[in-house]
């Protein structure tokens, strides 16, 4: 390395995994003493491949949700992971279909065609957006905010569909 470059890294590796058509190591940073995630592509392995270790428990356990929680970059007060923008909304499907396109939420079932789902992502437009893809139709339980995004993207929408109608100018 440079003058400038970092020195290299030390860690343990622990598991492979993917995650947004990317691979990442999940590993124990010798000299951060800490859990992390790197992107495979960005690794240089170094030769000889270092000394043996112990492999350490992984906190919780489960390295599924050790990633989405390091993704989502939030937590309850409890320490249980969490998006920052989360909201409810109840779509006239039934939940079991519902559940086939939700990986990260909750859904229950109220009636034999409708669900209630709640889920969470990075911010309240990505989230009506996602919540958008359903192409039924929904009431929103919650909250203000989300709300306020579907508005915002429904503004967006009737705007881009009114340009494109219009034609060139």
């Amino acid at each position: 390395p440079g003058p400038s470059a970092p020195p290299p890294r030390r860690a343990e590796p622990h598991h492979l995994v993917t995650w947004g058509s990317r691979w990442y190591l999940v590993a124990w940073d010798l000299d951060r003493e800490d859990w992390r995630t790197f992107r495979v592509d960005r690794l240089t392995p170094r030769t000889p491949t270092g000394p043996r270790f112990t492999p350490r428990a992984l906190p919780g356990g489960d390295v599924t949700a050790y990633v989405a929680t390091r993704f989502r970059g939030a937590h309850h007060p409890d320490g249980t992971p969490a998006w920052p923008c989360r909201g409810e909304v109840v779509l006239h499907l039934p939940a079991t279909e519902i559940a086939g396109y939700v990986h990260d939420g909750l859904v229950e079932e109220l009636s034999p065609d409708r669900g209630r789902l709640t889920l969470g992502s990075w911010s309240w437009p990505s989230l009506a957006a996602l919540i958008g893809r359903f192409d039924v139709d929904f009431e929103i339980v919650g909250p203000a905010e989300l709300v306020e995004a579907f508005g915002r993207l429904g503004r967006r929408y009737v705007g881009a569909a009114a340009e494109w109608y219009a034609g060139p100018t």
